[in-house]
């Protein structure tokens, strides 16, 4: 077994990777709404004013877009470098989301992104308008297969092991593509990127009332961004809901993790913080049902009874059952040339208990809890944000549509310090999502210590910091472009 300051250095990362990726991936899902619905104004209305709040909008848009790209392609990258083992046991699975990102989403994207930026005063405006909605829907589809991929590794389905080629193998593509972790998954991420792009959006918007420049343009702005990630929000917690309710189905550890909840059963409380709960709201949101059976991290450990009368093998059996397919596949590589008869023995037993393969990498059933205090919190931080920003953007709503934000400079700097309170939001869900999973990086397939390439540890560390100064910039630049931008404005005569 690999060391574990490889494996602990591999998913840092992996995880700064991803977190980078993540501060440009939804500023640019939401941008993309916001732009289309203001450039679909200007079609309607033919007012030039429109056109022009769109332009700037769609400049914003760009300068994230381009470095969000570079981040996204080292991240698909490095499952090649850092997690090779991986790469080849799920390859054939994983590989074809992303081969279809490649070349479909990406295409469409690049494609009309062009007609987008530089087709104004070339193509019709219908045919422009189409073009911008075709980028955002580009992004959207873009999303949806790198969520595919991401949501197999939740909950892997469609495949078999092959024991002679020692991969698993696709035998439902469908399966894999709707995935129902991946249809809640693609709706919550997307969404949130309507929430994302909306307060930033509006946090801009407050800063020129602030200045009190292009007022007009700000309050434009504010209005379409404020109904956009309301409806976006809402969404958000429609998905949201499902999510956990696949969570509780899928992944027990990761839900129990979430709610700190040691000890389950029916009617189980949700916790808002440690010590005040709801009695019984958990079951309610897991299970839709009061009645319904939530484990704990206990009973998954140690094994329980649900409702139904369903028993459920406990950590040490699973892992045992494990250790039995690991021990019958090695002897049927050993065994499948030489002596037919005593292989064709130990498939059946690797066949029977395929299912807890991963589990015989593991070693002490305690592994397999995440990191509790990690993920309870960050699962708070993301509705507790959540939460606050949608009441934010409903009060900045009715304000503005009573005409009176303008003069409300406490509200006006409350949403300028909410753009670093929605990447927050994001960045803890997705640190439930994904640390709540370990130690697996497929769930209940293959554990992390399992998939990671056979690299020295300073290579990892080197490549780190590099990765950790290389982002950086790229952060910086963008930062600093934007805020060129926006210091300078649209290019709007404001007669407000």
């Amino acid at each position: 077994m690999l060391e574990t300051a490889l494996i602990d250095w591999s998913r840092a990362q992996f995880a700064l990777t991803a977190c980078y990726h993540w501060v440009f991936v939804p500023l640019t899902l939401g941008l993309a709404i916001v732009m289309a619905v203001m450039e679909t104004l200007y079609v309607i209305k033919k007012d030039e004013f429109w056109k022009s709040t769109a332009k700037f909008w769609m400049k914003i848009f760009g300068i994230n877009f381009a470095v969000g790209i570079a981040t996204g392609l080292i991240l698909e990258f490095e499952f090649g470098t850092n997690f090779s083992n991986y790469s080849w046991f799920v390859g054939d699975i994983f590989g074809a989301p992303l081969a279809i990102e490649g070349i479909i989403a990406f295409f469409i994207e690049a494609t009309f992104v062009a007609v987008m930026f530089f087709g104004w005063d070339k193509v019709g405006k219908k045919f422009h308008l189409a073009s911008t909605w075709l980028t955002g829907i580009g992004a959207a589809i873009s999303a949806i297969w790198i969520l595919v991929a991401n949501s197999w590794m939740q909950h892997p389905v469609g495949m078999e092991f092959n024991p002679d080629t020692v991969r698993n193998e696709m035998v439902d593509f469908w399966a894999v593509a709707l995935n129902p972790v991946a249809v809640s998954k693609f709706f919550h991420s997307w969404f949130s990127g309507w929430m994302t792009g909306s307060v930033f959006v509006i946090g801009v918007s407050c800063w020129y009332l602030l200045k009190k420049r292009q007022t007009r343009f700000a309050l434009a702005s504010i209005r379409v961004a404020a109904i956009v990630g309301i409806v976006g929000t809402f969404a958000v917690m429609f998905s949201g809901d499902s999510s956990g309710v696949h969570a509780a189905k899928y992944q027990p550890m990761k839900l129990a993790a979430a709610e700190g909840l040691e000890d389950g059963g029916p009617r189980s409380p949700f916790s808002i913080v440690p010590g005040i709960e709801v009695p019984g709201m958990l079951s309610i949101l897991a299970t839709h049902d009061i009645d319904g059976y939530v484990p704990g991290i206990n009973d998954l450990l140690y094994g329980y009874v649900d409702s139904e009368g369903v028993e459920h093998l406990s950590a040490e059996a699973k892992i045992y059952k494990g250790k039995t397919a690991l021990k019958a596949f090695r002897a049927y590589r050993k065994l499948k040339d030489t002596n037919p008869v005593a292989a064709a023995k130990v498939k059946e037993v690797l066949e029977e208990n395929v299912e807890y393969f991963g589990y015989g990498y593991i070693d002490d059933p305690e592994e397999l809890v995440p990191n509790v205090p990690l993920i309870y919190w960050s699962f708070r931080v993301m509705v507790g944000f959540g939460s606050f920003l949608l009441l934010l953007m409903m009060v900045i709503l009715f304000f503005e549509y009573k005409g009176k934000i303008k003069d409300m400079k406490w509200l006006q700097w409350l949403a300028i310090l909410a753009i670093p309170m929605v990447y927050l939001a994001g960045q803890a869900g997705w640190i439930v999502a994904e640390a709540g999973r370990q130690p697996w990086a497929i769930e209940g397939l293959l554990p992390v210590k399992a998939a990671v390439s056979s690299l020295s540890v300073g290579a990892v560390k080197t490549t780190f910091f590099l990765f950790v100064a290389i982002f950086t910039v790229f952060l910086a630049i963008e930062v600093r472009i934007m805020l060129k931008a926006i210091a300078k404005g649209p290019e709007i005569v404001d007669n407000e």
